[in-house]
């Protein structure tokens, strides 16, 4: 097994509401090695959002430790949780997030530009990840011409184009109907046989069904974390077939 690339070490996240303490996290711990591709589930108040924000260097914990990639995220200051962002995690959100009158090619490019990457390079890496996701054909429509799916589509391109460590994806098929989430998920599946490390949040069973590991959270404190069975079976039997092929 190779070394964590996220480990998190009794966290708590306390929230004061009304001059009343809230727990939103509850002593969590876990680690996550390169390459895998975790759910974390929970019903509603479980403490998921909370925790994606802390994954998503967007908040620090009020106690424990997170450790991304060998850098230590619990204390580090705002600048330090953006340079965080910027270089480690890349991003996939429920609503994509797009520029709707803007290009596929354009709203890909974006990181790039903040980052201060060249032009011919931010072009170059554009097409590439918007090809790898099955738009090739599609980097000139804008966002507003496309359907859900392939809006969310655009923004893993989005999310690849910096090399992140980790894919974090909150709630990624919210919003798409149901042969759209299975496009969407075939596509974070193929990202993951690949080698890319996949960390979704989401409620929905169905979806988390996907993953190869689903942790799932209540009030706070993780009540299961185990290996996806029906994921490990499948892959088994696509390794088998592929044998035989060959």
């Amino acid at each position: 097994m190779s070394q964590p690339i996220i480990k998190i070490t009794d966290v708590h996240k306390i929230y004061t509401v009304g001059g009343q303490e809230i727990a939103a996290l509850d002593g969590v711990s876990f680690e996550i090695c390169k390459g895998e591709f975790v759910a974390i589930m929970g019903p509603s108040g479980s403490g998921k959002s909370t925790l994606m924000h802390m994954l998503g260097a967007l908040d620090i914990p009020t106690s424990g430790t997170y450790v991304l990639d060998g850098e230590d995220v619990s204390a580090a200051s705002d600048d330090e949780l953006a340079d965080i962002r910027n270089q480690k995690i890349g991003f996939i959100f429920q609503a994509f997030n797009l520029l709707p009158r803007t290009t596929a090619l354009k709203n890909v490019s974006l990181p790039m530009m903040y980052a201060g990457i060249h032009k011919d390079e931010r072009e170059r890496r554009a097409k590439k990840y918007l090809e790898l996701v099955g738009l090739g054909d599609r980097i000139f429509n804008t966002s507003n011409q496309l359907s859900g799916g392939q809006q969310q589509r655009v923004a893993i391109a989005r999310a690849l184009t910096m090399s992140p460590s980790i894919l974090l994806a909150d709630e990624p098929t919210g919003n798409l109907p149901t042969n759209q989430s299975l496009e969407v998920m075939k596509i974070f599946q193929e990202l993951n046989d690949e080698g890319h490390t996949v960390v979704m949040i989401t409620h929905e069973p169905e979806i988390a069904e996907h993953a190869k590991r689903i942790i799932v959270l209540r009030d706070g404190k993780i009540i299961s974390d185990q290996p996806n069975s029906k994921r490990r079976s499948q892959d088994g039997q696509n390794n088998k077939s592929s044998k035989k092929k060959s």
